[in-house]
């Protein structure tokens, strides 16, 4: 996955507590988040956006709508990384949410396994929203994102055989 930046998440989030696991049933994103929790949080650096050919149809397809998505919330492109979601109103609850910040980043991990379900594949990929809250405070959230396409079955359109972020997982308190 030469395309995507990756860090050690993996280590940050078996170092949670069973506290600190991840809550589950959640369809969309969770309107009331903390995103001014203080921890330490490394120095802010801007995702690229992603190039090169990929096939629309892999694993590996859904780990670059993630990276647009981050780099696109880096430069406050709403619209555009709105468009990634499956949900316009989970898209339009995390906007509210990460617009009330200064600044916000996204680090990502490594794409989990491919899951299917009922004509879907869905896969999962760690990442770590950080940034500044507008007093200055730094703040830090992991999440898993999970992503959404659907199979190429009769009668399914264009946009839902796209990779789409279906919704947000927030990890730890």
């Amino acid at each position: 996955m030469k395309y995507f930046m990756t860090i050690t998440v993996l280590g940050a989030l078996c170092a949670c507590t069973p506290d600190q696991q991840r809550e589950t049933g959640s369809n969309a994103v969770q309107p009331e988040v903390n995103l001014t929790e203080k921890t330490q949080v490394e120095p802010p650096a801007s995702l690229p956006e992603p190039n090169g050919p990929i096939d629309p149809d892999s694993v590996e397809a859904a780990g670059q709508v993630v990276q647009s998505y981050g780099a696109l919330i880096e430069q406050q492109r709403w619209p555009e990384a709105n468009a990634l979601w499956g949900s316009p109103a989970a898209a339009a609850t995390l906007q509210t949410e990460l617009v009330r910040l200064a600044e916000v980043h996204l680090t990502i991990g490594d794409l989990g396994k491919p899951e299917g379900a009922a004509g879907s594949i869905y896969v999962s990929m760690p990442v770590i929203f950080y940034g500044d809250a507008k007093d200055g405070q730094p703040f830090r959230r992991p999440a898993d994102v999970i992503l959404r396409r659907v199979n190429d079955v009769p009668g399914s359109t264009d946009a839902q055989r796209r990779w789409h972020i279906e919704r947000i997982d927030w990890l730890g308190a």
